[in-house]
């Protein structure tokens, strides 16, 4: 079973993009391309909240595995 977590390798900040990528079998620069560009899209605020929320909610990979 997959779970969602927040990676270490390939991390640019805080790992959640590159978890999400990796949950969703997808290349992490096409999931942070999309990120970038619905950051700019909706003002920035939304998706930066997102953002940080979800470093605090997600569990780092030596966590959970």
């Amino acid at each position: 079973m997959k779970k969602l977590v927040r990676l270490r390798r390939d991390r640019m900040v805080a790992g959640v993009l590159s978890g999400l990528a990796a949950y969703m079998n997808i290349d992490a620069t096409v999931v942070r391309l999309l990120f970038v560009a619905l950051l700019l899209i909706t003002g920035v605020m939304p998706f930066a909240v997102l953002y940080a929320l979800a470093v605090f909610i997600i569990p780092n990979e030596e966590n959970v595995l």
